[in-house]
């Protein structure tokens, strides 16, 4: 499936989108979409990813673009609002940006605030979305077993869907939700950074690390690994992005509409928190369509990376390319 480097080069594009709010220190993110015979795909693995880490991220974009994704189970798929870690006073305004979304993932333990802070802004969430709205919380890792302990205890009020990585390891989250069992804390663990590769959530699930299991795409090397990560682990699943543009948000509802169950909203609506993008995939009423993302060629013009940066994101690529061919033969 792997095409040529020269075909894969020849319709590539390399873009910069400013974000409206910082998300995980990210102030514009930039991205490479690359087109081929069944449509659009997008290389955009974090800059500070090595190039094994990043070729994965290629193979999801030739899948994209070369093969296309497996047959669909349903034609919408429920997201949630994101939350950056923001006063309290601006939770209101960020939930407006996600319509008809009734469930909002709410970023806690960043650096320079404290539990106040994500107390805070935890009881804002909860007040605008009513007792209705499903509320989470995502750590990134940032606790100890307890930090996460403690800092749940007073989140759990709130009535919590579940917690995202609140600590690094998967001994920790294994960990961590015995503690909370003995605690009397009704709070579930999912697991999101300890999945990065195909082998992680079966580890995950094996270890007792998580009650739910957060799967990107492009990490995973495209919709039909991913499938099959989802299947191997047999643990309920959540479909998230990787700060995409459309291109490569549409990666992600094609694995969300692949599953044959799909009890939570995704976290695939986060190019809301972008100040442009190259195509318009938006929720309505809450859910993303399933549907094929085809850029904007003024948009691609507008927001096209520097010379410089264009340039880093194509070295990249040949490298990563390099390396799957290596793997094929």
């Amino acid at each position: 499936m792997l095409p040529g480097w020269d075909e894969l080069a020849d319709d590539l594009h390399v873009v910069s989108i400013p974000m409206l709010v910082p998300f995980r220190g990210v102030l514009e993110r930039e991205a490479l979409l690359v087109r081929g015979p069944a449509g659009w795909g997008e290389l955009s693995a974090f800059p500070e990813y090595d190039d094994h880490e990043a070729a994965r991220w290629l193979a999801s974009a030739v899948e994209a673009a070369w093969l296309g994704w497996p047959a669909a189970v349903r034609q919408a798929v429920p997201v949630n609002a994101t939350v950056p870690a923001v006063a309290a006073d601006d939770v209101a305004g960020v939930l407006a940006r996600f319509p008809g979304c009734t469930t909002a993932k709410v970023k806690v333990a960043q650096d320079g605030q404290v539990l106040a802070d994500d107390v805070d802004r935890i009881a804002a969430v909860r007040s605008v979305l009513g007792p209705g709205g499903r509320v989470r919380v995502d750590a990134n890792g940032a606790w100890s077993v307890e930090q996460a302990l403690t800092a749940l205890r007073a989140l759990a009020p709130f009535d919590l869907e579940y917690a995202e990585q609140p600590c690094a390891t998967v001994a920790e989250l294994a960990a961590l939700r015995l503690a909370l069992a003995r605690a009397g804390v009704d709070v579930l663990v999912a697991a999101d950074e300890s999945v990065r590769k195909a082998q992680d959530p079966l580890r995950v699930a094996l270890a007792g690390a998580a009650d739910v299991v957060v799967l990107k795409v492009a990490p995973l090397a495209g919709v039909r690994p991913a499938l099959a990560v989802a299947e191997a682990c047999g643990l309920p699943v959540v479909v998230s992005s990787a700060l995409d543009t459309s291109v490569g948000i549409s990666a992600g509802v094609a694995l969300a509409a692949a599953l044959p169950d799909l009890p939570y909203a995704c976290g695939l609506a986060t190019t809301s928190l972008m100040a442009s993008d190259v195509a318009d995939l938006l929720p309505v009423d809450g859910a993303l369509p399933v549907r094929a993302v085809v850029p904007d060629p003024d948009r691609l013009v507008a927001l096209a990376a520097a010379p410089d940066r264009r340039a880093w994101w194509v070295a990249r690529a040949r490298r990563c390319h390099a390396l799957l061919a290596e793997s094929t033969t």
